[in-house]
């Protein structure tokens, strides 16, 4: 049966090989690194994301990482020290966009990959529901999530991972602590702008 142009058709579709545009061939790894050495596809240039932040809502993936023991239980949580906007250090999660054409699995893996690099060996959850919702607005006291640059609306996951983190980009370190030691209070505490009440949420619904 003929398919929409943005489903992906199956081998045995009549119209399996027919062209579908500038998506035709890239793959997944294209969407974390990059195709022949340019930027994603659907990613804006600064005036052009600039502009969109100030006209629509953004949607974002925001990224518990959990560390868990032989027994799929968790024992430890992370967050990243980041370099903000203004140049100043803050505890944060991992987040980002999610771009034209790329699938929530894809943000997922491709904003982790970006912060932790390529051998954090995440976990990616099989069902894509986001355990919390938040609306971070850029006029402060509308939410408890606040994001000057923007109106966004972040899909929450916790992901566990596996593999060796080794900070990217604009995240200078990762910490991991114990859910269910004295430091985490300290460890929530130090993060901003709703990040916090997130990370909460995420340690309820894990059940710790």
């Amino acid at each position: 049966m003929p398919v929409l142009n943005d489903e992906v058709p199956d081998d045995g579709d009549f119209d399996a090989g027919r062209r579908r545009g500038e998506f035709d061939d890239i793959t997944p790894e294209d969407f974390i690194h990059g195709s022949n050495h340019s930027n994603p596809p659907g990613w804006l240039g600064p005036a052009d994301i600039s502009r969109a932040r100030r006209q629509i809502p953004i949607a974002y993936v925001e990224i518990v990482p959990v560390r868990t023991d032989d027994m799929g239980r968790v024992s430890q949580v992370g967050s990243l020290l980041h370099v903000s906007d203004d140049g100043s250090i803050e505890r944060t999660l991992i987040t980002g966009r999610v771009l034209f054409h790329e699938t929530l699995r894809e943000a997922i893996a491709r904003n982790i990959a970006k912060d932790l690099g390529d051998i954090a060996l995440p976990m990616l959850p099989q069902n894509l529901q986001p355990f919390t919702v938040a609306e971070f607005f850029p006029t402060p006291g509308l939410s408890e999530f606040y994001d000057p640059r923007q109106h966004a609306i972040a899909l929450c996951y916790v992901v566990p991972i596996a593999g060796d983190c080794k900070p990217q980009d604009e995240t200078l370190d990762v910490e991991w602590v114990d859910p269910r030691g004295d430091v985490m209070e300290t460890f929530i505490g130090q993060m901003v702008n709703g990040h916090g009440k997130i990370v909460r949420q995420a340690l309820a619904w894990l059940g710790v």
